[in-house]
């Protein structure tokens, strides 16, 4: 399989992985979001605003931002979900266009780290750090969830050409073609 293709995929499936989620958090009321919960950040608004700050870092380190370090500093903390949404699907969507116009995932992506100091690592390296980061954390919002009355959404079948079924609703909503996102499906 083409590696960019499964890139490609993966980015997607951040995007429909965080679209369910938001629509789940929804139901909470702005307290509840900003309530002390057991987790690295202490809330799931703090932790959704973790996984933005961090998102728009490296999705802005892709695009050769050079002040993405100072973006860093400057981001000013969600504290309405509705927000925080708006906001992580811009990112969330320049993530994707990145990746769909993006043809090398070996060049290299300069990663401002303050003071002058830049790290280096291949385009494929930082995107698959940045899902990891991102399925870490939205983890950690999922199990945060789980003690609301909110149903924790199923967030870990996007990535499977083979199931459709289980993200029509998200796909249709977000205007989005099963064969342009996963292409062809090879098995039936």
């Amino acid at each position: 399989m083409d590696s960019a293709r499964l890139l490609r995929i993966q980015a997607h499936a951040n995007r429909l992985a965080n679209f369910r989620l938001h629509r789940a958090l929804a139901a909470l009321s702005n307290d509840e979001l900003h309530a002390a919960r057991t987790g690295f950040f202490g809330s799931l608004m703090a932790t959704l605003n973790h996984i933005l700050g961090v998102d728009q870092y490296y999705v802005g380190a892709l695009h050769g931002d050079l002040d993405a370090d100072q973006g860093w500093h400057r981001f000013v903390p969600a504290v309405l979900l509705a927000d925080l949404a708006e906001r992580q699907r811009i990112s969330d969507e320049r993530l994707i266009g990145w990746c769909q116009t993006e043809r090398d995932f070996d060049r290299e992506v300069r990663m401002p780290r303050g003071e002058g100091r830049f790290q280096r690592d291949a385009a494929a390296f930082v995107l698959q750090h940045l899902f990891s980061h991102q399925g870490h954390h939205r983890g950690q919002v999922h199990a945060m969830l789980s003690g609301t009355a909110v149903k924790p959404p199923q967030l870990d079948e996007f990535i499977m050409p083979s199931e459709p079924h289980l993200r029509a609703t998200e796909m249709a909503d977000l205007g989005w073609d099963e064969t342009r996102v996963y292409g062809p499906r090879p098995y039936n």
